[in-house]
């Protein structure tokens, strides 16, 4: 599948998703939203893929909608090309949630609005010491969407997360990090190497436990503990009858490293 305004890459188990409309920050524009589900769901369905990175092209990581879009769809009053476009976000973060494998944003500038959801929607946040992010929404007179006001709140408590969606500011990379938005910072310089090195050792590891994993954590801000340690059995059951499970318990044993195959 070609797309207009990414690029993706593959190589020893890891693909790489890079938005790619630099001389615009990366924000979104046309069908960039569908591309950007399209190519994670292809991704998905690669059986060579086990982990999935998410960074931008240029100096920013994503500066979410383009505002000249946006005026022109408020000054026609098209409510239905806005409704598509917010659908289009819903579309994408559901989608990175989905995926049964991990997904690490790698954050190499700036990331907006959606640009900081889609940021926050990935399970792994690596930064450049140059990255921030903001929930910027307010400042053309919006409310968050891209699953803002469900994923802020979530890391960083509801209070706290208003302060963020009300000021509409955006924090540096450090401020982030102390917040739990990041992950880690690592200096600009060395962004791509860490954040692939964090890729190789995931791919390296039972894709069915950690795709298992992933369910169970986004599962669990509904549910019950007697659901969850019920979701635990069955996923613990699954990995018990897997080749992985066999091959994980052997290679310790016999003091080597394990090769995991998906089985």
């Amino acid at each position: 599948m070609s797309f207009e305004h990414l690029l993706l890459s593959r190589d020893d188990g890891i693909g790489v998703l890079t938005l790619n409309r630099p001389e615009k920050l990366n924000a979104f524009a046309g069908s960039m939203r569908e591309e950007i589900a399209d190519a994670v769901r292809e991704m998905a369905d690669d059986p060579d893929v086990r982990v999935l990175v998410v960074t931008g092209a240029g100096r920013a990581f994503c500066a979410g909608a383009d505002i000249g879009y946006m005026r022109d769809l408020l000054e026609r009053r098209d409510t239905e090309a806005f409704t598509a476009l917010v659908e289009a976000g819903r579309a994408v973060v559901t989608t990175v949630r989905a995926v049964p494998k991990p997904v690490i944003a790698s954050v190499n500038g700036p990331a907006a609005g959606g640009g900081a959801n889609l940021v926050l929607a990935c399970d792994l946040r690596i930064a450049s010491d140059r990255a921030s992010i903001g929930q910027t929404f307010n400042r053309i007179g919006l409310h968050p969407d891209w699953g803002g006001t469900f994923f802020l709140p979530r890391l960083v408590g509801p209070s706290k997360a208003l302060q963020l969606i009300f000021s509409a500011e955006m924090l540096d990379a450090d401020q982030a990090h102390q917040l739990g938005l990041f992950d880690r910072v690592v200096p600009h310089e060395q962004l791509e190497a860490e954040t692939l090195a964090a890729a190789r050792l995931l791919a390296a590891k039972p894709p069915r436990a950690l795709a298992l994993a992933k369910r169970a954590v986004y599962a669990s801000g509904g549910a019950s503990l007697d659901e969850m340690l019920d979701v635990e059995l069955a996923h613990q059951l699954e990995c018990f009858h897997s080749d992985d499970a066999r091959e994980g318990l052997a290679a310790f044993l016999e003091k080597r490293p394990p090769v995991f195959t998906g089985m």
